[in-house]
């Protein structure tokens, strides 16, 4: 299996975004070395 690390970089998340369970804006600084869990989905 292929390593992406250092290789690819994840853009900053975009100022003003709205933010829930958390009292301050995410950075990518703030989850270097942790999992990350995505959850997307929809209401259709």
């Amino acid at each position: 299996m292929e390593s992406y690390v250092g290789k690819v970089n994840a853009p900053e998340f975009p100022a003003g975004l709205a933010w829930v369970n958390t009292d301050r804006p995410v950075r990518l600084a703030d989850l270097r070395g942790k999992l990350v869990l995505l959850d997307f989905w929809t209401f259709c």
